[in-house]
């Protein structure tokens, strides 16, 4: 039988994910877990670029792992784990770092956006990030990652320290893919529709999360932004508030948008803003109840975590070792 590839992602432990991350994201893993084989991790080291509240830190996880259950990601189909209970992510991440060009991360979008919006916290983690995230990414040979565009950038880095490894030390690292959903991979803010929905902006009304109560979501998507028009029609550079919610209406009900455009000729946008509140509360209320439930038993949680941990560790570590060995470093004794 052949061997599945592999596919790799992970997501902050905010505890607070929202429906951009559902369908660019948890909506598409849960569909993939037959086809490969799937390590999602909650990437709480990546986290503490930004300053945390420890006793928040420690809570999020739970928080995360039962939504991730509760949208479909099965444990025994999928390898669910925390990141810093797989020390092998840190010590090849050191590894990778003196085979990574300053100039390359000097380079990162992703640096300039961050550094530019808390520059009272510009530390040398968040200029490294991308030499973590690679090191994610290698420890599992993985041959697919799925990211949104904006993180694509992060991948062609991984696949640029990778070749250079491989031309110094050989055939050690496999080149990772970045696996980007053609439909629904990036949900716009509510409230500035030319900005990709973001945990971090839920104080302005334009973020939903997937464990809103339905009267927030209905009064989310009553405010959302939309445009002078009154016909609902798909046209992202002309109409991103309405292209947006036609995009998330398309996602929950399965309407093309061709459907959604005639249901909604002659109607205006309230009624419309209204049916997609409607449609995105009873997508979630099922996963609501379900990640209640998984919070309700903390034991079962910290169970998948463990099993995650072991399976993951034993993976990455056959890499680690590799990586070791080919750089000169001795073994430890057993």
């Amino acid at each position: 039988m052949e061997n599945k590839k592999i596919i790799l992602s992970g997501i902050q432990p905010s505890g607070a994910m929202t429906l951009g991350t559902y369908i660019g994201a948890l909506r598409n893993w849960a569909s993939l877990a037959d086809e490969y084989d799937c390590y999602y991790m909650i990437v709480d080291m990546h986290a503490i670029v930004a300053r945390q509240v420890p006793a928040t830190l420690r809570k999020t996880p739970f928080e995360q792992l039962a939504q991730y259950i509760a949208c479909g990601l099965d444990p025994e189909k999928n390898t669910l784990f925390i990141q810093s209970h797989v020390l092998a992510h840190a010590q090849l991440s050191w590894v990778l770092n003196c085979y990574t060009m300053f100039g390359e991360l000097s380079r990162m979008t992703q640096f300039k956006d961050k550094s530019s919006r808390n520059e009272e916290n510009i530390n040398a983690g968040l200029f490294t990030y991308p030499v973590l995230q690679a090191a994610d990414i290698l420890l599992y040979n993985a041959d697919l990652v799925p990211v949104g565009a904006d993180q694509k950038q992060h991948v062609e880095l991984t696949r640029d320290i990778a070749v250079r490894f491989n031309g110094i030390y050989g055939d050690v690292f496999k080149l990772p893919e970045p696996y980007i959903p053609k439909v629904g991979a990036r949900i716009m803010d509510l409230q500035t529709p030319i900005n990709k929905m973001s945990k971090s902006d839920i104080a302005d009304g334009g973020c939903v999360l997937i464990l809103d109560k339905p009267e927030d979501i209905m009064r989310s998507f009553k405010r959302a932004v939309t445009d002078s028009e009154t016909s609902v029609r798909f046209d992202t550079e002309n109409k991103p508030g309405i292209s947006n919610l036609m995009q998330i209406y398309s996602v929950c009900t399965g309407k093309e948008f061709s459907t959604i455009e005639s249901e909604f000729d002659g109607k205006g946008y309230g009624d419309f803003k209204k049916q997609v509140g409607e449609a995105v509360v009873e997508l979630f209320r099922p996963i609501r109840e379900e990640s209640e439930k998984l919070l309700a038993d903390k034991a079962y949680l910290e169970s998948v975590f463990k099993a995650g941990a072991e399976k993951a560790s034993y993976s990455a570590n056959k890499t680690l070792r590799k990586v070791y060995k080919k750089i000169g470093f001795i073994e430890k004794p057993r």
